[in-house]
């Protein structure tokens, strides 16, 4: 069970294996907890990923468990950077500021999860995968690569199913809004891997691959935009509402979430 009493700070920016990934991630949730910021719900998702990947690395169950430690970290790292420059003042992807600054507004729980998610997979997973496989064949990580979508499809909705403890009205969302054409309501995760694993061929076989990722970014930064804004005037309305019930400090939302 995740405690935020047993949290220790760290004072790294970056990781160089996945131990040191868990522990920057539980310093952040501390520190955002510390804050009643929502912030903290991401990282606190990402964490339980982040162990799941690491037991199954312990247990030898990938393709190549040395790789998908590297895939692991260096996926992190592009949160980890995005965070940190962010919190310093410096510049950043776009995908990422609009998540950041979407922390002072009031969204749901399950729109902060979603709209991190939407930054990290559609954007941070292929350019870390194209890095990973730098000079090999993309090919051979590919079912790694879904395995990372599939730990953290699962653990979703366990999370999903765990926020109703928080959010009582959050059923509202699928019952009554779940025919309406927005990303709220229709994110996949197997859509966003999908888009992913296209995004990571596409980085590793181009020429110029900044180009690349700066185009991605503009079209993932419209992505997050919709959840934050659905297009949909009901579904905001609903949303209002849904968050006018749903419980505000973030360490028992966290423990939730977690527990």
């Amino acid at each position: 069970m995740f405690r935020l009493a047993q949290s220790t700070t760290t004072n790294m920016s970056s990781a160089s294996n996945i131990d040191e990934v868990i522990d920057i991630l539980q310093g952040i949730v501390l520190s955002e907890t510390q804050h009643n910021s929502p912030l903290a719900f991401f990282p606190a998702l990402y964490q339980l990923v982040t162990v799941k990947v690491k037991q199954g690395i312990d247990r030898c169950e990938f393709d190549d468990n040395t790789r998908m430690e590297q895939l692991d970290v260096r996926f992190a790292n592009r949160y980890f950077d995005a965070y940190f420059a962010y919190k310093s003042g410096h510049p950043l992807s776009g995908s990422w500021r609009i998540v950041f600054e979407s922390s002072e507004k009031p969204l749901l729980v399950l729109q902060h999860l979603l709209s991190g998610m939407n930054a990290h997979i559609n954007l941070d997973l292929g350019i870390a995968a194209a890095e990973t496989m730098k000079g090999k064949p993309i090919e051979d990580i590919q079912d790694d690569f879904n395995a990372i979508n599939q730990i953290l499809s699962d653990l979703t909705m366990g999370v999903q199913a765990a926020i109703g403890k928080v959010s009582p009205l959050i059923g509202l969302l699928d019952q009554w809004a779940g025919k309406s054409d927005t990303m709220l309501v229709g994110f996949s995760i197997n859509q966003a891997r999908d888009g992913a694993w296209k995004n990571a061929v596409t980085i590793h076989k181009s020429d110029n691959q900044a180009d690349v990722i700066l185009q991605r970014d503009r079209k993932i930064s419209a992505l997050g935009l919709s959840l934050i804004y659905p297009a949909s005037r009901w579904v905001r309305t609903l949303l209002r509402l849904i968050g006018f019930f749903e419980k505000k400090e973030v360490r028992d939302i966290v423990q939730v979430m977690t527990g």
